[in-house]
């Protein structure tokens, strides 16, 4: 993608990317890359119950941090929100990713699309029975009634009164650290077709 000048975005849950960071640098240089890292809590136990094969939270805020400070535009997704699980994070994580270097927010209310739903009521009940009927609750309120929207757009966000809740406190905190703009737009125009290692003329 480097040799090709090929505008990228790059989404993940895990800090291995600082191992591209050789090639991410002269990319950025270019503005051809942006880096979103997914951040769902700043609390370990719960990170290592949620995502037990990917990085810790400090891993996260580190890759945030290594990869600003070489000029990589970085931004996170805190997703997924889980009712009563990390909601209450949100002021928090936007203002440690800021720390870090994020320069833009985003966030993802939990979906529970047909295979997902079954899997994660099971994990909730091992892991958090006490807290199950709640959760689904509060899901339900977002989602009309169901456990699941697949209306695009709004089931990202859900309705109703307590995803309006969320919608606001994302919205005030990540104004405050200016987690709200959009990262500059990346360049298409430097685009060159890759040259084969064996020197082989295209035919087309």
């Amino acid at each position: 993608m480097l040799e090709a000048r090929q505008p990228t975005g790059i989404v993940t849950k895990n800090a291995v990317v600082l191992r591209d960071r050789d090639l991410l640098t002269p990319m950025a240089a270019k503005n051809l890359v942006h880096v979103f890292l997914s951040v769902t809590t700043l609390n370990g136990d719960l990170a290592r119950q949620l995502e037990p094969r990917t990085a810790s939270p400090e891993a996260k805020l580190k890759a945030i941090r290594e990869l600003s400070a070489v000029g990589v535009p970085v931004g996170f997704m805190l997703a997924p929100i889980i009712p009563r699980l990390n909601d209450c994070e949100i002021p928090e994580i936007l203002e440690a990713c800021y720390q870090a270097g994020a320069q833009s927010a985003n966030y993802l209310l939990l979906r529970l699309p047909h295979a997902v739903r079954p899997m994660f009521l099971q994990w909730l009940e091992t892991k958090y029975p006490n807290s199950r009927p709640r959760v689904e609750s509060l899901i339900k309120t977002t989602r009309s009634g169901a456990l699941n929207d697949s209306q695009f757009g709004r089931r990202y966000v859900g309705e109703g009164d307590y995803a309006i809740a969320l919608q606001n406190t994302f919205r005030i905190f990540s104004r405050r650290f200016g987690l709200h703009r959009r990262l500059t737009k990346l360049d298409s125009s430097q685009f060159r077709p890759p040259r084969a290692a064996a020197k082989q003329m295209w035919l087309f």
